[in-house]
């Protein structure tokens, strides 16, 4: 999620909106590749190692069980499985910083970090704490225009009051999905929900309030140089569920009925799993289209709300289960890159693989997709 500042001289972005701590996923790492995207020909010889490889479920249960005494640890943001610098299967350890001392009474790990578990390497590696984003940036195609309707998807949004003690916020409207006959548009929880307490603007989001393009980060936290394309339903998922998700009618008009993203264009209405070192991509508001690999499966990440834009810290939700991407410098993610769809790296039609929603420095982290359409309930992509 994006933030910008009001002043009475004027409107500045304040790209800040740390709305995690705590260890938050929230942006993906990984240089920028480059822009000829692969042709999405499989090489059967290699196996995938996704979480039906019986090597990756072997390694996936031995982190599981190990999970709660390596995060016993306060450095210890997350782990996950994924790959050794040898290439090897192995349990990845993140932490907010490089470790100055042995943390004592962790139980079978009072000692530190092992270097491994049960013959499986541990791999560290220091990511700095984990936040959900909202912010702004990228180049190119502007995604942070204001379109002419129907618009494309992968694009500045938000909810339309997301504004609170002298800031307002945004992300990125991420894809269109449909149910029961009705088109919606999908991005996260932190996107359309996070408003849950009456303080800074005397509302909180309800069903039934408009979500606009582009966001009140990009247009001077003024909605009304912005546009209504769709309207809140249900609820957002947290701190129930284990996807940060939130979804909204579309205004007839409004968006594009084939679910165009920009950059990317059309999507499958199939989906993918993820498996290590499968190449993604993502459009979104602040780094526009983006690429990068998968880093990590069943990743149990820990990440801390605010409860309305720039408000105070509202709750720690740990999800599990899911996908780690790289994110070196925040080339793949950045804030205000929140609610972006992840899909696979293939020239057209390509299909979902996860919804992005939080991240740091280097890594980024995403719901499967297949976790959030479930959610939902009977939700299917528009795509061909």
């Amino acid at each position: 999620m994006s933030v910008s500042r009001s002043t009475g001289s004027g409107l500045f972005l304040f790209a800040a909106i740390a709305m995690m701590v705590v260890s938050m996923f929230l942006w993906s790492g990984c240089d920028r590749q480059q822009d000829s995207p692969s042709s999405g020909a499989v090489d059967r010889s290699v196996p995938v190692l996704d979480k039906e490889n019986a090597q990756v479920m072997s390694v996936m249960a031995l982190q599981t069980r190990y999970t709660d005494d390596l995060m016993a640890d306060p450095n210890v943001v997350g782990t996950a499985t994924g790959l050794a610098p040898d290439g090897r299967l192995a349990i990845m350890v993140y932490l907010k910083e490089e470790p100055k001392t042995q943390v004592k009474g962790r139980g079978i790990f009072a000692a530190g970090i092992p270097p491994e578990i049960q013959g499986v390497p541990v791999v560290t590696e220091v990511t700095g704490a984990f936040r959900a984003m909202r912010k702004g940036g990228g180049g190119g195609v502007s995604h942070t225009a204001k379109q002419t309707a129907p618009v494309q998807l992968g694009t500045s949004g938000g909810w339309r009051y997301d504004l609170a003690n002298g800031y307002c916020c945004g992300g990125t409207l991420g894809s269109l999905v449909q149910k029961g006959g009705s088109q919606y548009v999908l991005s996260n929880y932190h996107v359309f929900w996070a408003d849950i307490v009456s303080g800074g603007n005397n509302r909180t989001a309800q069903a039934g309030d408009f979500v606009i393009q582009p966001g009140l980060i990009d247009v001077g936290c003024n909605a009304a140089n912005a546009q209504n394309v769709a309207t809140l339903s249900g609820s957002g998922s947290l701190p129930g569920a284990n996807v940060d998700a939130g979804y909204a009618q579309v205004i007839p008009g409004m968006v594009r009925t084939d679910g165009a993203i920009l950059e990317v264009g059309t999507l499958s209405s199939s989906t993918v799993a993820a498996s290590l070192k499968k190449a993604v991509k993502k459009s979104g508001r602040t780094t526009g289209l983006t690429r990068s690999t998968v880093s990590g499966l069943n990743a149990t990440i820990s990440v801390r709300y605010d409860n309305e834009c720039a408000g105070g810290v509202a709750f720690t939700k740990t999800f599990t289960g899911q996908i780690v991407i790289a994110n070196r410098g925040s080339r793949f993610l950045n804030s205000g890159d929140s609610g972006s769809l992840m899909v696979e790296d293939i020239t057209t039609k390509p299909r979902a693989v996860g919804l992005l929603y939080a991240g740091s420095s280097t890594l980024a982290i995403a719901n499967p997709i297949n976790d959030v359409l479930n959610w939902i309930g009977g939700a299917t992509m528009v795509g061909n």
